[in-house]
């Protein structure tokens, strides 16, 4: 009786142990990317390259950044060939994300809730582009992808998308870890 307990209790221990290693993955968070050699980026505090811009997260200088994405969703997510990564381009303190995604069935986006979406008008709906991904094994794909004005970094925000079934959803977009692509 006593092998079985201290078998029961180890298998448990190195359960425990196992789980704790693997981390929680947290139902669809991205990770932050490292940031090239020699570069530091704390999206929380606005700095790049170490250099301290402002205390303002969101004052980046102009140019294009590759960014970690989190909709908080399997129905609308970032392509896996981009492996959670979307493309932010500031330009004169405006900041456009482009998201690729994983097929061509989201049809329209819309930065608001589903109420305000179904109240807009058809002009204000975000059109998709039509990107190339190519995926680990080699296959290519076309897919949609859409440019999104971005509020805020490290806040999120609402994005409504309707797809080939008419309905409207809500779902929340953060956009973290800002790297300048060089």
């Amino acid at each position: 009786m006593k092998k079985i307990l201290v078998g029961i209790f180890s298998l448990s221990l190195i359960a425990m142990l196992a789980l704790a290693a693997c981390g929680n993955n947290g139902g669809g968070e991205t990770t932050g990317g490292a940031a090239p050699a020699g570069q530091e980026v704390n999206a929380g505090s606005g700095a790049v390259n170490g250099d301290e811009q402002t205390a303002d997260p969101n004052a980046l200088a102009d140019g294009v950044y590759v960014v970690d994405v989190d909709t908080g969703s399997n129905m609308f997510h970032i392509n896996e060939a981009k492996e959670g990564k979307g493309e932010l381009t500031v330009k004169n303190g405006e900041m456009t994300l482009h998201v690729t995604l994983t097929s061509k069935k989201i049809v329209n986006l819309f930065v608001g809730t589903t109420e305000e979406a179904e109240a807009a008008d058809e002009s204000e709906l975000l059109q998709p582009t039509t990107d190339e991904v190519t995926y680990s094994d080699g296959m290519t794909d076309e897919v949609y992808g859409y440019d999104i004005p971005c509020p805020a970094i490290g806040e999120p925000f609402d994005v409504s998308i309707i797809g080939t079934h008419d309905n409207w959803y809500t779902h929340p977009v953060t956009v973290t870890n800002p790297v300048p692509v060089e």
